[in-house]
């Protein structure tokens, strides 16, 4: 049976069998380590992170006494649910997202890491749940995830649209038009329009 351990689009956090290509965690412990399940919590803090698999040959055992290992698809998918770039193992890209995400709101200066992770905060939930912003889906940006009537999930990647599972992209459909129901909190668009470049799951390039 796998761990309750992979983010999906919507923030959810599910037992799936796939692999990621991003580790992460919100920023501490939300698993009891005897049993190796999640409790109510889904964050210990705003501090929302997106990491890569390999670091400094680092070894950890998943769901023990440290934080709660989280598992994404690529990073629209950790994008769209909340997350940002780590500072300590991805720090050339969480300065680029943050520094794009600067030019994107217009801002006058670069703020701290933990000021964003509160205003992703804000952002991403309504009350224990995702929140959703409707805006035109010709304005988004490539990496921007959106939810259809579907209920499937779409990232957006130049005219076209990636259908999402969790093992990777599907197949490629039209980009969406008219208003949009976007999972990728407005902040993380930001910095998306202004040039900021996520880690695509590989099947992305395949389509």
């Amino acid at each position: 049976m796998p761990l309750q351990n992979r983010v999906w689009p919507d923030a959810s956090i599910v037992a799936e069998p796939s692999r990621g290509t991003l580790l992460g965690n919100r920023g501490g412990r939300i698993h009891h380590p005897a049993t190796r399940r999640l409790g109510a919590r889904r964050w210990a803090s705003p501090a929302w992170i997106c990491c890569v698999l390999q670091f400094k040959e680092r070894r950890r055992a998943v769901f023990s006494q440290g934080y709660t290992e989280l598992f994404f698809c690529d990073e629209p998918t950790a994008l769209a649910a909340g997350h940002r770039p780590c500072v300590e193992c991805r720090r050339a890209d969480a300065h680029a997202y943050r520094d794009a995400m600067v030019r994107g709101l217009g801002l006058a200066e670069a703020p701290l890491f933990p000021a964003i992770d509160r205003r992703l905060h804000e952002e991403r939930l309504d009350g224990r749940l995702q929140r959703v912003h409707e805006l035109p889906a010709e304005t988004l940006p490539d990496g921007a995830m959106v939810r259809d009537d579907a209920g499937r999930f779409l990232a957006v990647q130049g005219e076209r649209a990636l259908i999402w599972s969790p093992g990777g992209y599907e197949r490629a459909e039209p980009r969406p038009a008219g208003i949009a129901l976007v999972l990728t909190p407005p902040t993380s668009l930001a910095a998306l329009s202004a040039g900021f470049q996520p880690r695509w799951h590989p099947s992305a390039a395949a389509l």
